[in-house]
């Protein structure tokens, strides 16, 4: 029994990756050929960029606060609290920045996205949409995908220059450094090859968030506790992928950057 179990599972799990990829393809040929929905992509923009903005700032400027705030202790211990600036680059704009702003999309966006589209699945609009005429992978998944590859690296950013910025005030108030000295650790801690990997990361793992949201969404079954079950099930699967895609694409950044 527990052997049938486990190839359901098996056979259940290979059918959502190859169904994932098949609407990745599908996506990749869509975005490149005609028609396009520029106004569709320029309002998902504005929805996953400008709407992720708050939760964005808050995260990256207490991360970095508190960040500043342990590594001080920390630092105090070796006579290095100096180098705290050192340290929150290091540690924001490699790891934290791109890790902590994709797990806040994935909480906001991945959820709203699968369940807008499993909404759209229950209510047959996705079928009255092909009826029309109109290809829902061109119409809805690519103006995502496309947002969410343009903004996920403009919000890292955003992350990181916050984050920096929090660990400022706190080395200023509370570990009593100067700013001159930490603005000038920030500086020598980072070399170019860690503010190529800030910035390469943030593409893959915006790609990843957005895509598993859509699939997840257009593979909706069983009325609003489908739709209840599909956001579920976006959020937990696109946080858990964007912490193995992280691990694997750093190995090979550092592979090919160091």
């Amino acid at each position: 029994m527990s052997g049938n179990w486990a190839v359901e599972f098996v056979k259940k799990a290979l059918l959502e990756v190859q169904e994932y990829v098949r609407l990745c393809f599908a996506a990749g040929r869509a975005a490149v050929s005609r028609p396009f929905y520029f106004r569709d992509v320029m309002e998902q923009i504005d929805i996953i960029g400008l709407g992720s903005l708050t939760v964005v700032l808050l995260t990256g400027f207490f991360t970095g606060a508190v960040l500043a705030l342990q590594s001080g202790m920390t630092l105090d211990q070796f006579g290095a609290r100096p180098f705290v600036g050192r340290l929150i680059s290091a540690s924001m704009i490699k790891e934290l920045g791109p890790v902590l702003t994709a797990l806040m999309l994935s909480g906001r966006v991945g959820s709203g996205i699968a369940a807008e589209l499993g909404s759209m699945v229950v209510t047959e609009q996705i079928s009255a949409l092909r009826a029309l005429g109109t290809d829902p992978v061109r119409k809805l998944v690519v103006p995502r995908v496309l947002a969410g590859f343009i903004m996920c690296p403009i919000l890292t950013v955003v992350a990181n220059a916050v984050g920096l910025l929090g660990g400022w005030i706190i080395a200023l108030t509370q570990l009593r450094v100067a700013s001159g000295v930490y603005w000038s650790s920030v500086v020598e801690g980072l070399y170019i090859q860690d503010v190529w990997m800030g910035i390469i990361k943030p593409f893959f793992l915006g790609f990843v968030i957005v895509t598993i949201g859509c699939h997840v969404g257009l593979r909706t079954s069983g009325g609003t506790q489908g739709v209840g079950r599909a956001t579920t099930n976006a959020v937990v699967a696109s946080s858990v992928v964007v912490l193995i895609v992280d691990f694997f694409l750093t190995r090979f950044l550092i592979s090919i950057l160091f």
